[in-house]
């Protein structure tokens, strides 16, 4: 069997059609489907319904893909460790991160790297969504407090804390003479589209202890950076990560009335426990690792 072939059938079935991974390989279209006709006659059945609007394997496409994706991904995996032995990083290498952090930390941290080490094309996807490293074809994954997962390894490179802010026009709101100091005190608050409208905000301050705020929504926003942007406008406050304010506060832009009663929040950089380290994917861990050193 042609492995030439069944590498690119297998990534038009990973990426959903010629055309994805056409632009995920960076290669033309036309040699992806060429490859797959040769494949189709080699084998003598057809793999993908041709005509339909969407990628659709055959019954036979499912089987083929189904059992080899996994081995073109081991001889990957062993080319790259052969790789590995080389001093200077090369090939590609792709890394799925939340947006927020995506946004905030991990751009300049990519084009650091791509400064360091010219010889890797480095990807950054920023998504929200969980990923499967090995179905998604990432290399790291960025996840937040991940629960714990035998196939996945890495390592911690940063803690965060949640910190309600506000516009320094805003006031923190105050208990009247004689309420209860336990009341949830309301705010006028810009919250997630997702929040729940029941949540309540625990936070401690080095004045107060701990006070619990009820968030009362004036604006719902799908985004963490577009909370942050309508919070800057003064319209109310919000509860956001404090790698997301860390400039606004220092600058006087935004006020923290306090941080997030709890544990702080864990970011993981995680590979396939499967997967051999390549030096490239080493390099990258090494850099990322360096936040952990500056908290």
């Amino acid at each position: 069997m042609n492995l030439t072939a069944l590498a690119d059938f297998n990534a038009v079935a990973l990426h959903g059609g010629f055309g994805p991974a056409s632009r995920a390989l960076d290669r033309p279209k036309a040699t992806l489907s060429r490859r797959v006709a040769e494949l189709e006659e080699e084998l003598g059945v057809r793999l993908i319904e041709r005509g339909a609007r969407r990628l659709r394997l055959t019954e036979e496409g499912v089987v083929l893909h189904e059992r080899t994706s996994g081995l073109m991904t081991e001889i990957q995996e062993v080319g790259e460790s052969v790789a590995s032995r080389a001093p200077v990083p090369r090939g590609r290498l792709r890394v799925s991160a939340p947006v927020v952090f995506a946004h905030v930390v991990l751009c300049r941290i990519a084009a650091r790297f791509a400064l360091a080490f010219p010889q890797v094309e480095l990807e950054v996807v920023a998504e929200d969504r969980v990923v499967d490293p090995v179905e998604d074809g990432y290399d790291l994954v960025i996840r937040i407090n991940p629960p714990p997962d035998e196939l996945l390894v890495g390592r911690r490179i940063l803690s965060d804390r949640r910190l309600v802010v506000a516009a320094p026009a805003v006031s923190l709101p105050s208990a009247l003479p004689g309420e209860d100091a336990g009341v949830a005190l309301p705010v006028p608050a810009v919250l997630r589209s997702a929040a729940r409208v029941d949540a309540l905000w625990s936070m401690r301050t080095e004045s107060t202890g701990v006070t619990a705020l009820r968030p009362v929504p004036v604006l719902r926003l799908s985004s963490l950076l577009m909370v942050r942007e309508a919070v800057l406008t003064g319209v109310g406050a919000a509860l956001l990560p404090g790698i997301l304010v860390a400039d606004d506060v220092p600058a006087g832009r935004l006020r923290c009335w306090g941080e997030e009663v709890g544990p702080p929040v864990e970011i993981w950089a995680l590979y396939h426990s499967r997967r051999l380290l390549g030096v490239k994917v080493r390099a990258f861990l090494d850099m990322l690792q360096e936040l952990s050193t500056r908290e």
